[in-house]
């Protein structure tokens, strides 16, 4: 199964587009979002084509492909417009032996740990930085975000497939990959 996984959309209908265009150049089976699809949240400038109404929309069309973990700016009513689970703190998935915990980054990251077993991966969004950082007993990814990329990093989003997790532009430049041990 191949998966794309994305974060920090922020209610843009450019990059929320973008994003779709390239799910659909990777022919994934399944799209993962770590949180804060619609609203950009009070520290951030909005982002380019501003429209949470029409990233609802995008969204909802493929509401069978996608599993999502709430962001910090995603609200019960979020929840009311969107036709798929979006207020789960984190979600697990099995990866052979290691377990990938998937969240969002404002409750679990690594200065505040999940429970993880040695060789676990913890997948988050939230800093708008994409990573991959090897840490004692842990990885660390991060796809960095669809919108409002910070440090230098592109507007992009990750793949896992059979085993490799790969870090793609939206314009579907590898820049990035890394093999699950």
């Amino acid at each position: 199964m191949k998966w794309m996984i994305a974060s920090d959309i922020h209610g843009s209908a450019y990059w929320c587009r973008r994003m779709l265009e390239a799910y659909k150049q990777e022919q994934a089976d399944r799209l993962i979002l770590l949180g804060d699809l619609l609203y950009h949240g009070p520290r951030n400038d909005l982002p380019e084509e501003y429209a949470p109404k029409k990233v609802i929309e995008m969204l909802n069309a493929l509401k069978d492909e996608i599993l999502c973990v709430r962001g910090n700016c995603e609200a019960e009513v979020d929840q009311m417009v969107l036709q798929f689970p979006v207020m789960a703190d984190y979600a697990l998935l099995p990866v052979g032996k290691r377990l990938i915990f998937i969240t969002h980054g404002h409750i679990y990251n690594s200065k505040n740990l999940p429970p993880l077993h040695k060789g676990d991966i913890l997948l988050h969004g939230h800093t708008h930085v994409s990573a991959c950082e090897e840490y004692d007993g842990y990885t660390y990814c991060n796809p960095g975000s669809v919108a409002m990329p910070k440090e230098n990093t592109p507007h992009g989003y990750m793949a896992l497939e059979d085993g490799v997790f790969t870090w793609k532009t939206l314009d579907g430049e590898t820049y990035r990959t890394y093999r699950i041990g």
